[in-house]
C-alpha cells in the first residue's frame, strides 16, 4: 500500500537562476509541478508514495520519469502522450525569491487513465490533488472521477487549490471549478492569498470556517515566513514559520504539505490525530519549507529525511 498518491501536473519549470555579463536572464530545467512536488517531497522524507499524470513522448518527459525513479516515487501511473509535449512553467523570480509564472501547457491536461490503474490507485492511504487538474478536459473529469471513488473508499483526500490565474479563461469559471470537490476534502491546504477567493474573506478565523463547514477536517492556511495557521477539530492556531535566507520560494508549499502528509500517513489514523501532535507535524513542515527556500529549484531543493530530521533537533 501507497502512503500517498498524488494525481495531477508534473512539468518542467524553467526557472530563472541569474542574469548573464550581457543581463541576459538564464534557466535552468528543474523538474515541477505541485502534485509531483508534494509526492517527492514525501517520498524523500520516507514516504512510499505514486505519481499519477501524463508527460510527452520528449526529452524533457523522459527525464521528469527519471526524477520521480531517483526519488523512489512510483511511476505505475505515469502516462506518455505520443503527440502532445510535456507541459512547461517558465519562472521568473525577483531579488526577494518571489516567483512569477507563465506556462505552456502539454500533456498534464490531457490525462486519462486506465479502469484497471484507477482501481490500484485505491490502495493508499491519502489521496492528493490540485487545481490545474481542473482547468482543461479530459485531466478535469479524470481527476474528479478517481477523486470521487477514493471519498467512496474511505481514502483520506487532501487538496491544494493552487489559483494559477493565466490558466483560467476568468476568476469566476476558477472559482467555480475549485470549489466544485471541497465536499469531498478531507484536509485542504490552501495560501493566505488564495483564501478570499474562495471564502470572500481574508480574516484566517472566519475563512477557515466556512472551509471547514464545507465538511473539511482539517484547513490549513500557509502564511509564507509568517509560518502556518490551521482549523482542526474545532480548535484554530499558528505555528510560526523558519527564518531564511530566502534564494527561491518555489516548492515552498508542496513541501510543506509533502511533509505534513508524510507525517499524518505515518499515524495510527489521521483522523484521531491529537492537537499536540498535528502542531508539531506542522513545526516539522514549516521547517522543510524554509529549507526549501534557501535553495534554487523546488525538487532540488527539498530536504532529505536526514536533513529534516537535523531540522527538528
Amino acid at each position: 500500500m501507497f502512503d500517498i498518491v498524488s494525481i495531477g501536473e508534473i512539468l518542467i519549470d524553467l526557472t530563472q537562476t541569474r542574469k548573464n555579463a550581457q543581463n541576459i536572464p538564464l534557466y535552468a530545467a528543474n523538474p515541477g509541478g505541485a502534485p509531483a512536488n508534494v509526492a517527492v517531497a514525501a517520498s524523500k522524507l520516507g514516504a512510499k508514495t505514486a505519481f499519477c499524470g501524463m508527460v510527452g513522448k520528449d526529452a524533457f518527459g523522459a527525464y521528469l520519469k527519471e526524477t520521480l525513479e531517483q526519488f523512489h516515487v512510483s511511476t505505475d501511473f505515469l502516462y506518455v502522450h505520443d503527440d502532445v509535449p510535456t507541459t512547461m512553467a517558465i519562472v521568473s523570480v525577483d531579488t526577494k525569491g518571489e516567483r512569477a509564472f507563465q506556462f505552456v501547457r502539454g500533456a498534464d491536461r490531457a490525462l486519462t487513465v486506465r479502469k484497471a490503474d484507477i482501481s490500484a490507485c485505491m490502495n493508499t492511504k491519502i489521496l492528493h490533488f490540485g487545481s490545474v487538474s481542473l482547468t482543461e478536459e479530459p485531466a478535469r473529469t479524470t481527476t474528479l472521477n478517481i477523486v470521487a471513488q477514493a471519498k467512496q473508499n474511505n481514502i483520506c483526500i487532501s487538496y491544494d487549490p493552487n489559483y494559477r490565474a493565466p490558466l483560467w479563461a476568468s476568476e469566476e469559471e476558477a472559482v467555480q471549478w475549485i470549489k466544485r470537490p471541497l465536499p469531498m476534502v478531507d484536509i485542504l491546504k490552501i495560501s493566505d492569498e488564495e483564501l478570499p477567493l474562495l471564502t470572500g474573506t481574508a480574516n484566517l478565523e472566519k475563512g477557515s470556517s466556512i472551509l471547514s463547514a464545507c465538511g473539511i477536517s482539517l484547513v490549513l492556511i500557509t502564511m509564507g515566513s509568517e509560518g502556518a495557521y490551521y482549523r482542526y477539530q474545532g480548535k484554530t492556531g499558528t505555528i510560526a514559520g523558519v527564518k531564511t535566507t530566502v534564494v527561491d520560494t518555489n516548492g515552498a508549499g508542496d513541501t510543506f504539505l509533502g511533509a505534513l502528509l508524510c507525517k499524518l500517513a505515518h499515524g495510527s489514523d489521521w483522523r484521531t490525530c491529537s492537537v499536540d501532535a498535528l502542531e508539531s507535524y506542522i513545526a516539522l513542515a514549516n521547517r522543510a519549507a524554509s529549507f526549501t527556500c534557501s535553495g534554487s529549484g523546488a525538487i532540488p531543493a527539498m530536504p532529505t529525511k536526514a536533513q529534516w530530521m537535523d531540522l527538528g533537533k
